[in-house]
């Protein structure tokens, strides 16, 4: 299987040897009871990235459209649903900083604010060396759903503030740079991943990327979870052309997914990237296919899921252009 390029979005940090920091976790959402308002977001930390930013994370809610992350009174950032951090830049150096999230569903309904978490930058440095790169980089799978990751510190000039790390060429968590393990979970068993640390001081440089880890979770997949459901597939003419009308129920997930590959006759044959409007109930696509009647195609989609593997594939339909 493939590395896999995309960001795994719900992790928890070791602090010292192994304690696990939720902040990154991605776990059940939860309803929100105050007159169907989204629930509190919880498991909200903040912590330098550099003397100029701050890296705020926290846990999923369920049934929400975007998170807002707010900087004292003031909104910084919105963020999208599937995402559960985000670096806040733009600060001052030596300065302490306050941080909620709130939570916002489909129709603009806007949660109650978080807990407050606190967050210092360090001082500016005029510095233009970066941290050599993390070493003896080494991973393990901790379940068929986790893995742990420990490296050794790297070395500046000045301080090492924070470590970032990548599933593929995403970042996906930062750690303090006192910290040299993480554990990232919400995996998928039978899957492999693909994980590089880099090391980052205060003035932003960003060292090159340790060796990369490749794990396999243990386990079995079939796919049949996390494979769309009740595929349709038709065609219709149009200025000459022929084109294939899809639609399809997305896969159960927490948070809407925004992403199809298309397979047609076997190969991948086109993909559906969504923005903040997925689909959740029922999603559809049509696309061109030729101008001759008469020809047979066979078609099934798949889904980009949450830990950035592909999930497993519908029910292939055959569908013939110009047909009743």
């Amino acid at each position: 299987m493939r590395d896999v390029p995309v960001p795994v979005r719900r992790c928890a940090l070791l602090c010292g040897a192994l304690v696990l920091l939720t902040s990154c976790g991605w776990g059940a959402g939860e309803d929100g009871d105050d007159g169907g308002l989204p629930a509190v977001p919880t498991g909200v930390t903040a912590a330098a990235g550099s003397a100029t930013t701050v890296h705020v994370m926290w846990h999923a809610v369920g049934g929400v459209e975007t998170y807002e992350v707010y900087r004292g009174g003031t909104l910084v950032k919105e963020v999208p649903a599937s995402e559960r951090m985000v670096d806040v830049t733009r600060l001052r150096p030596s300065t302490a900083y306050a941080f909620t999230v709130r939570a916002r569903d489909a129709d603009g309904r806007l949660g109650p604010r978080s807990r407050e978490v606190r967050a210092t930058t360090p001082a500016a440095a005029g510095d233009d060396s970066a941290p050599t790169r993390p070493g003896n980089v080494h991973g393990r799978t901790a379940g068929s759903r986790a893995v742990q990751l420990t490296w050794s510190a790297a070395k500046d000039d000045r301080d090492v503030v924070s470590y970032d790390v990548y599933q593929g060429d995403a970042k996906v968590h930062s750690v303090g740079g006192d910290q040299t393990a993480t554990v990232v979970t919400g995996l998928r068993p039978g899957t492999r991943y693909s994980f590089t640390v880099r090391a980052r001081d205060a003035a932003d440089n960003l060292s090159p990327a340790g060796a990369a880890v490749r794990l396999t979770t243990p386990g079995f997949d079939d796919g049949h979870a996390t494979a769309p459901t009740g595929l349709r597939a038709a065609s219709h003419l149009a200025d000459g052309a022929y084109y294939l009308d899809l639609s399809w129920t997305p896969p159960p997930a927490d948070d809407p997914v925004t992403e199809y590959q298309i397979h047609l006759d076997g190969r991948a044959a086109t993909s559906l990237v969504y923005g903040a409007d997925a689909p959740r109930d029922r999603a559809e696509y049509s696309f061109y296919t030729g101008r001759e009647a008469g020809v047979t195609h066979r078609v099934k989609v798949r889904a980009r899921l949450a830990d950035g593997t592909w999930g497993g594939f519908s029910e292939e339909r055959k569908v013939t252009t110009g047909g009743e």
